[in-house]
């Protein structure tokens, strides 16, 4: 009765002022992607959420993965909505499937293993799961699955025709009977709720958000309506709605916090809850905890690791690997200082280090390692010396090289790899090799 007395205030408010109608759909397009995509597992942020949806940013550190999934899932939710809008044509498999096409965008061989789901076909092996008990729980075999996936469309375009059950019945029956089939091999959660807010909407009610904070009663209801049902797939996709009233519950729920919030907009109010914020707040606190628990922050001992772990060697190989150069320049010099504050070069000599007992806080805002060709032989020009600097700066959380245009930055405690120092070096030794060769070709 409460849904049917929220139901009918909405529709005394309708239409909503396009400002109103604006909130409300940005504040569901935002929690509906978010919520539901967590629930399987994208990592992406609230806030990161928010720049890409509203304002087509990318920020942060996510998989891109994630942000080309979280669009997608867009993409899919504008196409049920348009779909649902028209409420003449009957739902299809073919709907369905486009839906699922969209929302997957390609192809792909899930990581580790060796199989390809495909976007938009029904699933060609089985996809069952195991509980957290151990057993094996089976949905649809292949097989089953086409004969299965018509008898749900034909049955829900029959119902809805009778008009026997609510909307909100019709779509907890229809969200079971298709995850007990669970016609593709991924993407079958987002699937079901996408197409339960398609039921509503065709019926006029709001779209609705099953929140991944609540992800275990969620699972829960699913669960009980399981025990319900029992293990066989082709009874669990022809449940009853007696069988499912767990389920029900629970998306009655979402679906009255949907019709409360659609009517605070329609009225103006306020229509973010009271602990939003709070709660926003408490996720991106835990968020940047666990990002910058591990923060190191610069230090003695951190400079000295650099000095002695990368400075150190690489300027022994760079030592080596520059004498081929000798043919062209009678001195080559890897020299290893830092910039004082009047500008002039100090010379961090092994015995200048050792004079400072660790003390480095004062060299390390700008040490450079410097590659330095002069004297020319007989080949070269009496001008023609090079110096190519690598410069080292470290900062309050991270230290940066830079060698030429390229700055790379490291946190504390990491150092740059054999690979990267390699490649390097190599940069360096072709930026002289193209030096002499123009050097040479303007020989008279």
């Amino acid at each position: 009765m409460e849904i049917k007395n929220l139901y009918q205030e909405l529709r005394s408010l309708q239409p909503l002022s396009a400002e109103n109608q604006k909130r409300l759909n940005t504040k569901f397009m935002l929690e509906f992607n978010y919520n539901s995509n967590h629930i399987e597992g994208n990592t992406l942020t609230y806030g990161q959420t928010i720049s890409l949806l509203i304002h087509g940013k990318v920020e942060g550190s996510a998989p891109m993965h994630d942000y080309e999934e979280m669009k997608a899932h867009q993409a899919a939710l504008e196409m049920i909505k348009v779909e649902a809008a028209t409420g003449e044509r009957p739902l299809t498999e073919m709907f369905i499937r486009q839906v699922h096409k969209i929302m997957l965008r390609t192809d792909y061989i899930p990581e580790g293993k060796n199989y390809t789901v495909h976007a938009g076909i029904y699933k060609t092996r089985p996809n069952s799961v195991q509980t957290p008990t151990g057993e094996i729980f089976e949905y649809a075999s292949p097989e089953e699955t086409p004969a299965l996936m018509m008898d749900l469309i034909a049955w829900y375009n029959n119902v809805e025709k009778e008009a026997k059950i609510s909307p909100l019945e019709i779509a907890a029956l229809f969200h079971y009977r298709y995850i007990r089939i669970h016609p593709f091999e991924d993407g079958n959660g987002r699937i079901a709720r996408l197409l339960v807010n398609y039921i509503l909407a065709r019926h006029g009610y709001p779209m609705i958000v099953v929140h991944d904070s609540d992800r275990n009663g969620y699972l829960g209801a699913l669960g009980q309506c399981d025990a319900e049902t029992r293990l066989v797939p082709a009874v669990g996709a022809h449940a009853k709605l007696e069988q499912i009233t767990p389920l029900v519950n629970y998306l009655e729920q979402c679906l009255k916090r949907a019709l409360v919030i659609s009517i605070k907009a329609a009225k103006g109010e306020n229509i973010e809850d009271e602990d939003d914020m709070q709660k926003r707040l408490a996720i991106l606190a835990r968020n940047a905890q666990a990002k910058r628990g591990n923060i190191k922050r610069r230090s003695n001992q951190y400079i000295a690791e650099i000095i002695h772990d990368f400075i150190t060697p690489i300027k022994e190989e760079l030592n080596t690997q520059f004498a081929i150069f000798n043919q062209f320049y009678n001195s080559i010099d890897i020299s290893f200082y830092y910039v004082g504050s009047g500008g002039g070069k100090v010379s961090l000599t092994p015995k200048f280090l050792e004079a400072r007992r660790g003390n480095f806080e004062k060299i390390s805002s700008r040490m450079v390692i410097e590659v330095l060709l002069t004297k020319p032989t007989i080949l070269l020009p009496t001008n023609s010396a090079e110096s190519i600097p690598i410069y080292i700066s470290c900062n309050d959380e991270e230290y940066n090289i830079q060698l030429f245009e390229d700055t790379q930055s490291f946190r504390y405690g990491v150092l740059p790899t054999d690979s990267q120092q390699k490649i390097w070096i190599k940069i360096i030794m072709e930026h002289l090799y193209a030096s002499i060769e123009k050097k040479v070709a303007a020989i008279k």
